[in-house]
């Protein structure tokens, strides 16, 4: 298992994976304009690169984003580093007080090498000044923008990611629909992964029949061992009350608790959970991965995607190590296939989606989706809300700003897009409340997948579901004053009477996809629509 990677070797490998002469001679793709050049449809001299390499004093500083703070981004480990930490990103959002600490804790335990200089400025601009520097591609447009308009500063090529931009646009070009299923085994083909020469190892691409079974009846914890327990230093402790003062003298509002620091700063840390996860819980991942427990919010599920989003983890050697679990017998291929598919597939699919789709899709709303998010959801306030399932959630989330991808999904975007709730707002929202929430990572998320604001350019139907489906997957039902199997009446699950109102309004939008043809045809058979549907009028933006 190789967890410790050579700076000097990946770069190289980056290097190589990033020109296609297929993808530089049609000319890319509009959202990567700027990205990639004519000298794209020429190898890279790698023997010339590797001598540059070795003559730290002639390469340019590395200016490093806060989401690019691991050694895949350098081209040598002794290359000088500048990061800057930019009081204006606190002060345009309200932003998790626990997402702050930590990216504001990454960029200063970074900044305790050497060869790194932090400068702290009100701007991006003002940190950078009038020096030369080279950037690997930013992951949002603005940032990109910004990049283009500083003269001395040189943009790279995206890293932190495993599908190069020519490779997906060369895949995704004359396709009506882009599907996750598709580009996963795409990729699997393209990088080698969980293979067995041409074919997937095991025989079947997709193991999901295997997987995502309901939590163990009665079980109120999964029987794995937590992981290492987050130790927090006197950075972390500067962080929090440089927080405080920023609350207090600068007027920069926060959502959420605070609390001790519960996801890695550092590389060290990172590389802990990674192991840890690869031993002690992927094994258990794949059967419980959409499993929900009141009293079990990690579940089997590695943490690893604040890590992974702040660039202290390299993608490729997760997914590397858990391959290499598989291949070793230490865990089962479903579980592997499971949560390789979520960063060699679902990961680098919504990167892409973000640059590929044009900069208008965060506004697209097909389905009218108008109404702004009520305060009580805004302001996380769990205690306003009855709904077991949907109060231990937002709970969640105002504790750690963290839950995992069913949570997500199935209480909160559900809840939101049963409600009619602006796709754009909602999307801003899991943003700033999430610790790994970033634009690139939300847009097609919330936008496509969770509130199907995109009439289906992603996904094939909009994930919708009624109380039935909290409880299978969860232990919520039990003791929740709502019952999942009425949809009238003062016991009327928020979930259940919210799903149907929500086909009844837009059952013309429903009419043509095939996979909703069931639902619609069950939506004909209530006797007692009319009284739902006014029901839930009435029941408004009140907590539920």
């Amino acid at each position: 298992m190789l967890l410790e990677r050579d700076a000097t070797t990946s770069t190289i490998v980056s290097a190589v994976t990033a020109w296609n002469p297929r993808s530089a001679k049609s000319g890319g793709h509009p959202g990567w304009s700027g990205t990639l050049s004519p000298s794209d449809a020429t190898p890279p001299d790698l023997s010339g690169y590797a001598c540059a390499l070795r003559q730290t004093d002639v390469m340019r500083t590395r200016w490093l984003f806060a989401d690019q703070l691991g050694p895949h981004f350098l081209d040598d480990p002794g290359q000088q580093v500048l990061l800057i930490e930019s009081k204006a990103v606190f002060r345009r959002r309200a932003f998790h007080r626990q997402k702050a600490h930590l990216v504001l804790s990454a960029l200063r335990h970074r900044a305790q090498d050497d060869s790194v200089r932090l400068v702290r400025a009100e701007t991006y601009a003002q940190g950078v000044g009038n020096q030369p520097l080279t950037v690997c591609h930013p992951t949002s447009r603005a940032a990109r923008g910004l990049v283009r308009r500083l003269p001395d500063v040189e943009m790279l090529p995206p890293r932190g990611f495993v599908t190069a931009p020519q490779d997906f646009v060369a895949w995704a070009g004359g396709r009506d629909h882009l599907r996750l299923e598709d580009f996963y085994r795409h990729a699997r083909r393209l990088h080698g992964v969980l293979m067995d020469g041409a074919e997937p190892a095991g025989g079947r691409w997709n193991l999901d029949a295997d997987n995502r079974q309901p939590p163990p009846r009665g079980a109120q914890r999964l029987d794995v061992p937590a992981p290492p327990e987050i130790v927090e230093d006197e950075i972390d402790h500067e962080v929090r009350a440089e927080l405080d003062r920023w609350q207090r003298e600068d007027g920069i509002e926060f959502v959420g608790n605070d609390g001790p620091r519960l996801f890695p700063a550092t590389r060290q840390e990172a590389l802990a959970r990674l192991r840890h996860f690869i031993e002690h819980r992927l094994p258990m991942f794949g059967p419980y991965e959409d499993a929900m427990l009141a009293g079990d919010p990690w579940m089997a599920h590695s943490m690893l995607s604040p890590a992974i989003n702040l660039g202290l983890l390299d993608p490729a050697e997760v997914i590397e190590a858990a391959e290499d679990a598989y291949r070793s017998g230490a865990a089962p291929l479903a579980g592997v296939e499971g949560f390789i598919r979520q960063i060699l597939g679902w990961r680098d699919f919504i990167w892409h989606l973000y640059w590929y789709f044009e900069p208008r899709y965060r506004a697209v709303n097909e389905l009218k989706a108008r109404k702004e998010l009520p305060k009580w959801f805004a302001d996380l306030n769990a205690d306003a809300v009855e709904a077991r399932c949907l109060s231990d959630v937002l709970a969640g989330v105002r504790d750690r700003g963290w839950v995992h991808h069913i949570p997500r999904l199935m209480v909160l975007g559900n809840y939101a897009m049963q409600r009619g709730w602006r796709p754009g707002a909602v999307s801003d929202w899991f943003h700033r409340c999430f610790v790994d929430g970033y634009e690139w990572v939300m847009t097609a998320n919330v936008v496509g997948m969770s509130q199907y604001a995109d009439g289906g350019r992603m996904s094939s139907k909009p994930y919708a579901a009624g109380g039935a489906y909290v409880h299978r997957m969860s232990d919520y039902c039990g003791g929740c004053r709502y019952d999942p199997k009425v949809r009238a009446g003062d016991d009327a699950c928020p979930y259940t009477a919210g799903y149907w109102n929500f086909l009844a309004r837009h059952e013309r939008e429903f009419a043509g996809n095939h996979r909703m043809a069931q639902p619609l045809r069950g939506l004909h058979r209530l006797t007692d629509l009319e009284a739902l549907v006014e029901q839930e009028k009435a029941r408004g933006s009140r907590a539920p």
